[in-house]
């Protein structure tokens, strides 16, 4: 299995932070964002990760994490010229996977604990969270061992469960997205590629252990912030009501 790391995007949502640099360059606690992902990654015993960027700062990217040997691993690089969306991003990896499934996450998303993916050999697989807002996500809806269908940021959510930013795919993820069409974002949807393997009944799913977060917004940034930050956190604010 292969890693694909989408690290593209303007971050106009956490603008002046991202008006010179990546949004995945940003810190979070000790490390900068994108260290999470590749962690991510690290622990499901990936080795080969592509990290795809934008124009405007892979090269930012590039000198910070170099050919991955920092991390006992090897990094390959792609650039997306234009905001096509996640699934047209995912789309340029497919030369670097060489026929090999992948595991793809976004280069926003925090997760507390590791994942075991070794039985994952077929279709694709989304992992899920019950969160609070799922208005800003991907919301599924499940009957019993089932996905029945993914919502991409519903109005009136059927569930509270957020598909969270990492996805395990076949091969055949390159045939859907080559078939896809833009959304009314004018964009490739991951969400629509989810959804054709909902539609072949080869969609599996597993639920989040421990916390997960992304860091698009001020107040998601600030919440992982303070996630990665754990038991240091609580000191500085006992020290800080300490008379």
């Amino acid at each position: 299995m292969k890693g694909v790391i989408l690290a593209g995007g303007t971050g106009a949502r956490l603008s002046p932070l991202t008006n010179v640099t990546n949004k995945h360059l940003l810190p979070i606690y000790n490390k900068p964002m994108i260290y999470y992902p590749i962690e991510t990654l690290q622990s499901m015993g990936l080795t080969e990760v592509i990290i795809i960027s934008g124009r405007e700062h892979c090269g930012h990217i590039l000198s910070l994490l170099g050919s991955g040997k920092g991390f006992g691993m090897k990094f390959a690089y792609e650039i997306q010229e234009e905001a096509g969306g996640i699934a047209q991003a995912l789309g340029l990896s497919e030369d670097f996977t060489d026929k090999d499934n992948i595991a793809v996450i976004l280069g926003d998303n925090i997760f507390e604990r590791p994942f075991d993916v070794s039985s994952f050999n077929h279709g694709a697989k989304i992992f899920l969270k019950r969160v609070t807002d799922p208005q800003r996500f991907g919301v599924a809806e499940i009957k019993g061992d089932t996905v029945i269908g993914i919502e991409e940021k519903p109005v009136a959510p059927k569930t509270d469960y957020a598909v969270t930013g990492l996805y395990l795919y076949d091969q055949t993820v390159f045939s859907i997205i080559k078939s896809l069409k833009p959304s009314k974002r004018k964009e490739l949807e991951i969400t629509d590629v989810n959804n054709a393997y909902v539609t072949r009944g080869e969609m599996q799913f597993d639920f989040v252990d421990g916390y997960w977060t992304d860091a698009g917004t001020f107040e998601s940034l600030l919440r992982a912030n303070m996630l990665a930050a754990g038991q240091t956190l609580e000191k500085i604010l006992r020290d800080l009501q300490r008379p």
